[in-house]
């Protein structure tokens, strides 16, 4: 549900399956890394 407010992943503005998973990563490795310092 978090990846929703990346505009980019939420509307799917890439065309190619590709450029829509690197997306996918490089927001999910955001929120991780957000995740990860507010507990350290």
């Amino acid at each position: 549900c978090k990846l929703k407010h990346f505009r980019r992943v939420a509307t799917r503005f890439d065309k190619l399956a590709r450029n829509f998973l690197a997306a996918v990563l490089l927001a999910s490795a955001r929120l991780w890394l957000r995740a990860y310092e507010s507990t350290t």
